[in-house]
């Protein structure tokens, strides 16, 4: 599931969020140990023959968390009837259970139901009716049989009504208007992580897998949607009754259904598979590229896993409103219509690679977390990171020229600026509350944990991984397994022992910083952790480290490869070495400080003698360390006059996140410094680029030329490119085709940043009627641009009052913090409106959001944040708000101590 520039927004927009490891962590499995004590007492202790258990007896009863073992259910039978127009639903649900011991007490997981009726019944047809206690705090029904059962299959009989909520999770309605204003509904599911018992009474742990057979019973008009095929439709007293077939067996959390009015493409087959996509009506001439993708990516999943695909039929369905970017439901994939649905005629270069992305993520999740799931909310990353690796794989074989490993290279980098922080937390940590596996949808899950997956197959080599990857799946299909499974795969495949290699970077937090020197015929390397805070307690670390090291020697490359596993090590190397370069191919997921005379070698024989994934990592750890005090800002700033005329969007990429964070922290009288220096890195080339698309140019080009106008319009504050960027919206309005679709964004990005009431009401009427999803993503988040002040309020109001939808609304929010011109208004108005924002936004979204307050980079403004959060108790579940005051330090220490200097290195830099 992707939580997301998107993907909760995706999974690229979660650029926020996580002990140190214990030692035994090492050797026993966190879900072992989590759940040991549901299973030791039922295996130590014996019971008289037919005596029954009390409450107070069945061992895990008192977990808050954990339902216990001694209840095992394998089958739904699940009936609902949605009243879309009333808001409410009503079903009917027969489970059946294996009762391991005699007892009188069944618990299992509901919140905000009725529970009608319970009743438990055996094979003779014999019935026990139950009382039900419901209790909210625990999400727990328990049932009190009237008499004990003995062991043996019984079948559970519930009846239950509740409510379509307004929250984005659990059984929710999503609305939208049709061409001539009216409002329809649609009723969804988003049940990951432990949302499915808001829908219906069940066993909500990933464990307890079960069948589930599925009726919906709803309005003639309206369409029915779930996980497998429909088997029959009938008529029952003006409805129609949809009855799908079997699923396979698996978790609660991947249970979904939808109603409302949809419709669907022709399908594609992908041997006997039917992909179909779903839209709302008058949306179906978006789907082409998402469909595209949906079956190429079906078809590379097969054969890579080397198992058929486990349903009998995909959708994916695209939801008007959705707090998440998609969830992996098998068979019937939900997604956020801006990463699914896009116009092939005016999509980005970057929105198509979302939604191909965001497709292929979802698609590697049927056999990567749903066939084989988790054993519980700890090994939540291995879903994430391994599908995360996986979209990476299938969309590069889809679009090699895309390069998606290089741009992947951006997502890494995200995930070292939490990794970096003291307050980070391991890949994989024990989960207890429902919170915490919230909190591990981060960019820690999917960026780190595919990165190191990435360092894993280049390491092994990708034909030993995709084999162990293999073993691992067959082994462990229609169950659960934890990562110690997936390493021994890999370990016994590769003959190699994976465990000892990857349990440092699972169960540890941070990542090493390696340092290289020449000394004599020798290459010197040292590790230690990476920190932009320095702190002794981290001395002691060490990872196990695959390092690649390219000599050059004249006009020749020899390559030495190791396992670096102690502080330091010296490499031997022959006479004649003109250049060093440590992290050959960008995979290992550590930074290198190139002492100088390594650097000035690098520089000295030309940066286009790298590849341009060297050429990022080389400016990207250039600028980590700077952040950390470990290099001077100005020989950073010196160092990027080497990327003037750099043709790499990437590269490009972490240079303006650098520029972009200089211009969040500096005080008004630097920024004309500021604004002159990102003038004379930018326009040299731009000038060569132009504002037109050439015949023959790469799509990575033309996403390049876009972010650079972007950043020259804004940051370098350029009039000329502002006046150009009015004038051409302006025939961009008359007709769209004079302007490449890349470079639309930027125009919107420059006019938002420059406008005044005038384009405010413009731009909000654009946002109101745009024709695909991404333009109206695009317009919405310009109003987050502006600056004048009164402005600026408008869209905090607009964020609480319903003009905004509640999926957007604290993202915009959060935008609205990080505009240095309108951080101060933002910060005034989420303290104001906290308690209103708690009820109306999605938790996960609300959590987004305070992830803006990174940006409110003065003394001044952290300690009003500190204060503010620590006098409301406010817990955003995890490490989470650490991560975010800790980053708030970094960039307000990154302030004071440059303060006083950073405009004399801004020109000076621009001299040199």
């Amino acid at each position: 599931m992707f939580r997301g520039n998107e993907r909760s927004f995706s999974r690229r927009e979660i650029l926020l969020d996580f002990g140190r490891r214990v030692r035994f962590l090492l050797t026993i499995p966190i879900a072992y140990t989590l759940a040991a004590s549901n299973f030791a007492d039922s295996t130590t202790t014996t019971r008289p023959q037919g005596e029954d258990m009390s409450l107070d007896d069945i061992p895990g009863s008192h977990d808050p968390y954990r339902l216990p073992r001694h209840v095992i259910p394998t089958r739904y039978d699940l009936r609902l009837e949605p009243d879309l127009r009333g808001a409410t639903f009503t079903g009917q649900v027969t489970i059946t259970i294996m009762v391991e011991q005699v007892t009188k007490t069944i618990l299992l997981n509901a919140v905000d139901l009725v529970l009608q009726s319970a009743v438990v019944e055996g094979a003779n047809k014999r019935e026990v009716e139950a009382c039900i206690e419901l209790d909210q705090q625990s999400q727990r029904a328990t049932l009190s049989l009237q008499e004990p059962i003995q062991p043996g299959e019984w079948r559970l009989c519930l009846s239950f009504h509740g409510k379509l909520n307004d929250q984005l999770r659990g059984f929710y309605r999503s609305t939208y208007k049709d061409d001539s204003g009216t409002v329809h509904t649609i009723a969804a599911t988003q049940f990951e992580a432990t949302d499915a018992r808001r829908a219906f009474p069940c066993w909500d742990e990933p464990d307890f897998k079960a069948v589930f057979a599925t009726t919906l019973v709803v309005d003639p008009h309206l369409t029915a949607i779930s996980n497998a095929s429909v088997v029959s439709e009938t008529r029952e007293h003006n409805k129609k009754v949809v009855r799908f077939a079997d699923s396979i067996k698996m978790s609660t959390y991947l249970v979904a259904f939808i109603v409302g009015q949809m419709q669907a493409t022709e399908p594609i087959f992908v041997g006997k598979t039917p992909v179909r996509l779903w839209t709302v009506p008058g949306k179906q001439q978006l789907t082409a590229f998402g469909h595209g993708i949906a079956s190429a990516s079906l078809a590379f999943f097969q054969d890579y896993y080397g198992i058929p695909y486990p349903g009998d039929k995909l959708d994916l369905l695209a939801i008007p409103d959705f707090a998440s970017g998609a969830m992996e439901n098998l068979g019937a994939i939900t997604f956020r219509e801006t990463a699914l649905l896009v116009d092939l005629r005016t999509g980005t270069h970057a929105e198509l690679e979302r939604v191909a992305d965001v497709v292929a993520h979802e698609n590697a999740h049927m056999w990567f977390g749903d066939l084989v799931t988790m054993s519980w909310w700890n090994g939540l990353w291995l879903n994430e990171a391994f599908a995360t690796f996986m979209e990476m794989l299938a969309v590069d074989a889809w679009k090699p020229e895309w390069k998606r490993w290089d741009t992947f290279s951006v997502s890494r980098a995200a995930a070292f600026s939490v990794d970096g922080l003291l307050s980070t937390r391991p890949i994989e940590y024990p989960v207890r509350a429902p919170k915490d596996a919230d909190a591990m949808f981060d960019i820690l899950t999917y960026e780190k944990g595919a990165s190191v997956l990435r360092m894993l197959e280049q390491h092994i080599g990708p034909t030993v991984f995709r084999d162990g990857v293999r073993q691992y799946l067959r082994t462990h299909a229609y169950d659960n397994a934890d990562t110690k499974d997936l390493w021994t795969a890999l370990g016994t495949v590769s003959s190699q022992p994976v465990p000892e290699l990857m349990n440092d970077w699972i169960f540890q937090p941070g990542f090493p910083l390696v340092t290289a020197e020449v000394r004599g015929q020798e290459l010197w390397l040292s590790q230690q952790r990476f920190t932009y805070i320095a702190q002794a307690s981290t001395a002691e670390q060490l990872w196990q480290i695959p390092v690649l090291i390219r000599l050059v020697i004249g006009d020749r490359a020899e390559h030495r490869r190791l396992l670096f596993t102690e502080r330091e090590t010296t490499i031997e190397i022959p006479a004649g070495v003109t250049s060093v370069f440590v992290n050959e191919g960008g995979h290992g997921f550590y930074r290198v400080r190139q002492q100088a005379p390594l650097l000035e070698q690098l520089l000295d024989q030309g940066l286009d003698r790298l590849a341009a994934i060297e050429r990022f990592i080389l400016v990207s750890d250039a600028w980590a360390t700077t952040v950390a005090g470990i290099t001077a800002l100005p020989d950073y700033l010196r160092l990027t006059g080497h990327f003037k005329r750099e043709r790499d969007k990437n590269v490009w990429a972490v240079l303006l996140d650098s520029f972009s964070f200089l211009s969040g922290i500096i005080s008004s009288e630097d920024r004309g410094a500021l604004e002159t220096f990102v003038c004379g890195r930018v326009k040299p080339t731009i000038d060569e680029l132009g504002w037109q698309a050439r015949p023959g140019e790469s799509d990575l080009v033309r996403q390049l030329r876009g972010d650079l106008l972007g950043t020259l319009g804004r940051l370098g504050n350029d009039a000329a490119t502002q006046q150009e960027a009015a004038d051409r919206y302006q025939r961009y309005r008359q007709d769209p085709s004079t302007v490449d679709a890349n470079v639309v964004p930027a125009l919107v990005a420059i006019l938002a940043h420059t406008g005044d009431e005038a384009r405010y009401e413009e731009f909000s009427e654009r946002y109101r009627t745009a024709s695909t999803p991404q333009e109206e993503r695009r317009y919405l988040f310009s109003l987050a641009s502006f600056q004048p002040e009164e402005l600026l309020r408008r869209t905090l109001t607009r964020t609480i009052n319903g003009d905004i939808r509640t999926q957007d609304a604290p993202f915009v929010v959060g935008a609205l913090m990080m505009n240095v011109y309108g951080r101060e208004v933002a910060w005034e108005f989420v303290k104001a409106n906290w308690d209103q924002m708690d009820q109306l936004f999605p938790k996960q979204g609300l959590r987004r959001m305070c992830g803006g307050i990174v940006a409110l980079a003065t003394p001044e403004l952290e300690q009003d944040v500190h204060e503010f959060f620590t006098a409301r108790k406010i817990d955003l579940g995890g490490k989470t708000l650490d991560q975010y005051l800790e980053q708030l330090r970094v960039a307000v220490s990154f302030r004071e101590r440059e303060r006083g200097t950073i405009q004399t290195a801004l020109v000076n830099s621009l001299q040199a």
